[in-house]
């Protein structure tokens, strides 16, 4: 698919015009070095094809769990007088609402976090171990919910992936990547609402544009991929979303800043079954020695049911994992 899309072209309605740079990215990386960790590559075998190998960058090793932690802290560092102030409020179905609280507590801040009522109780649990300030509600409200609230009390909002300070703070992952794996020929990055994707691919395409930059993402929420094959950004009804086991990928619709780059930088978006994504929960598990939650093995099951090219040297972002004991239970015991 060609995405040689000048800066400048955003005729899509719903676009952003304004792009994250890599010297945003690489500002980002310093100013989140004393809290984030710089995750490994893990080689994972072809559970057919043993010569065949996956290099699994491991974000699920975060403090909180996730890659979340990099765009928040990025975001919060530069607001952070004014938060101490006023409080901070997000809104997440787990992962950047962990990132948040845990920022909060680290950094002695007011967190205020809006989950979907439908959020593993397990997230739920973290979240408010960490002494934020959960809100429960239903999915179709997060947003509203989150912007009536900072409204009433002034609390300075950390978006969950429609910003492009957050953009930048994931993006760091790819400079991590390519430093890593200089070699790579092909990325797979999961999809939810963009921030994660757009990030690492700024990264790296402006650092090797010759590498194939590809999202994955769930076929019960397919918004993205669909977006990017009519060139239009397409919303979801979240009662479709919501099907997936992949709780951290049910967002409706990438968001307005990470479309614009999505646009320019992702050359195509995947989807798999719900089947193979538990299949690549297991396979992580048992010869990668690492737990992923189900929204941080899709770009693994992608690479095992061969939706990325054979014979190249292929990365897969392994988001997150905070999956639920029970799940991964039965998983294993498949």
């Amino acid at each position: 698919m060609d995405n040689a899309y000048a800066a400048a072209d955003q005729s899509v309605a719903g676009t952003a015009t304004d792009l994250v740079t890599l010297a945003d990215i690489r500002a980002a990386a310093v100013r989140i070095q004393d809290l984030v960790l710089r995750t490994p590559i893990i080689a994972l075998p072809h559970p057919d094809r043993r010569d065949e190998v996956l290099h699994l960058k491991a974000e699920s090793l975060q403090p909180t769990g996730a890659f979340k932690l990099r765009g928040a802290y990025n975001t919060i560092s530069q607001v952070l007088e004014e938060s101490r102030e006023r409080g901070i409020i997000a809104q997440s179905s787990g992962n950047h609402a962990r990132a948040v609280a845990w920022l909060a507590k680290r950094l002695d801040l007011h967190a205020v976090i809006v989950m979907p009522d439908a959020a593993p109780p397990t997230k739920v649990a973290a979240v408010r171990a960490l002494g934020a300030e959960v809100v429960l509600v239903p999915a179709t409200e997060r947003d509203s919910r989150t912007l009536e609230l900072a409204a009433e009390y002034g609390y300075v909002e950390v978006p969950p992936y429609d910003d492009l300070r957050i953009i930048a703070g994931q993006g760091t992952v790819g400079l991590e990547l390519i430093e890593q794996l200089p070699d790579v020929d092909v990325v797979l990055v999961p999809i939810s609402g963009g921030g994660l994707i757009s990030g690492i691919a700024t990264a790296i395409k402006s650092l090797r544009p010759e590498v194939q930059m590809i999202g994955v993402e769930p076929e019960f929420a397919a918004d993205a991929a669909e977006s990017l094959r009519e060139q239009r950004r397409i919303t979801w009804d979240t009662k479709l979303t919501y099907r997936t086991v992949a709780d951290g990928l049910r967002t409706p619709a990438v968001g307005v800043h990470p479309w614009g780059h999505i646009r320019r930088y992702v050359d195509d978006i995947v989807t798999v079954s719900e089947d193979q994504i538990l299949t690549a929960v297991r396979h992580i598990a048992v010869e990668g020695r690492l737990v992923a939650e189900p929204s941080g093995a899709v770009a693994t099951a992608a690479w095992m049911h061969d939706l990325a090219p054979r014979g190249a040297t292929v990365a897969a972002i392994v988001s997150g994992g905070s999956v639920d004991p029970a799940l991964m239970a039965r998983v294993l015991a498949d």
